[in-house]
């Protein structure tokens, strides 16, 4: 050891807090080891900390956050470790452990949902502070299922009396008009996912008692028209394929004593060419209206399997390749059009 290094210990109870603490098979010890100098040595139930100062410091007071939150009952999965490095790198460890033990809702499975993003966090905050919620973001960054969540546990905790759930049925490459079966069979694949999520919290026999005692109503936008809803919890979700005309319907329907969240992911329209979405001028219209809060996720909140936010960035690439190649196109067919336009009046006199 050099004498410009330091060294720590962190004491624990016993030997399940170290297999949490550095990850099963040594996941997070492998991660701190390999992007910092810190060298990490298990001895049971100390852990030494070896390793330039500054750095010392920091695994140290990082550690020692999630210490807290497994003693609190948490047990730290990838996304969590990988949310705290980032936090403590960027703005310090303060507060860790509040973050990662700060659950939305426990449902009656069991399920606890939590923010695991920074972004998502912030979601969660807004959702708590404010009525109206716009959350937009691309697929993976849970803005359908910490929505979903939000409105649950407000339910539980008799808030408000009720649940209503909806989703714009717009045909994205299929025509409801070939669907086999009646309208509600046709419509049904659209609120699929929000019958999953809410199966996921709930399970089977809850969600079904809760929806035959009209506590959670899942339905079309169309089917919020001319209501008023008050006392309710109101998620919109997939709220990029409405229309002008939809989005101001469904804004208009808050009652007294109800709370609204907006999701939508607004690079994935499914309008017909030419349509505005209602999602996309909300965003312009109300961005500076008080009490009105709008979340932008972005990818450093997918959650989902990892190769999701592979997809994200090979799709970015793509688009902004395509995009290149467009304006190139345009700009030198305004050349040509300039050109020509010149070669005609070369030849031209005046009578």
């Amino acid at each position: 050891m050099s004498e410009s290094d330091s060294t720590r210990e962190i004491l624990l109870r016993d030997k399940d807090e170290a297999l949490k603490l550095l990850g099963y098979n040594g996941e997070f010890k492998r991660r701190l080891q390999s992007e910092t100098s810190v060298r990490i040595v298990d001895r049971g139930q100390r852990i030494a900390l070896i390793g330039k100062d500054e750095e010392v410091q920091l695994i140290d007071g990082l550690l020692n956050e999630m210490l807290v939150a497994i003693r609190r009952g948490h047990e730290p999965t990838s996304s969590d470790f990988e949310y705290a490095l980032e936090e403590a790198r960027n703005r310090g460890v303060r507060g860790l452990s509040d973050a990662l033990t700060d659950a939305v809702v426990v449902s009656r499975k069991g399920v606890v949902v939590r923010p695991k993003t920074r972004g998502q966090r912030q979601y969660v905050e807004a959702m708590r502070s404010h009525d109206i919620v716009f959350s937009i973001g691309p697929a993976g960054t849970g803005k359908t299922y910490l929505a979903m969540a939000m409105a649950l546990s407000v339910l539980m905790r008799h808030e408000v009396a009720r649940l209503v759930l909806c989703r714009p049925a717009v045909e994205a490459g299929e025509s409801l008009g070939f669907l086999p079966g009646d309208l509600e069979k046709k419509v049904n694949p659209y609120l699929r996912p929000l019958y999953d999520a809410l199966y996921d919290m709930l399970g089977a026999g809850d969600l079904e008692r809760y929806v035959e005692k009209d506590m959670i109503e899942i339905a079309p936008l169309a089917y919020m028209r001319g209501r008023t809803l008050s006392n309710a919890f109101v998620v919109l979700d997939e709220a990029q394929n409405t229309t002008h005309e939809q989005m101001k319907m469904f804004l208009t329907r808050l009652g007294r004593d109800s709370k609204t969240v907006i999701t939508g992911d607004i690079t994935q329209i499914d309008l017909p060419r030419g349509r505005i979405s209602g999602l996309v001028e909300a965003a312009e219209i109300l961005a500076t209206t008080r009490g009105i809060a709008f979340v932008y996720l972005t990818k450093k909140d997918v959650v989902r399997h990892k190769l999701v936010q592979d997809i994200i960035d090979a799709y970015e690439v793509k688009e902004k390749n395509d995009l290149v190649q467009r304006q190139r196109v345009g700009a030198e067919n305004h050349g040509k059009e300039g050109r020509s336009s010149a070669g005609d009046g070369e030849g031209s006199t005046t009578a």
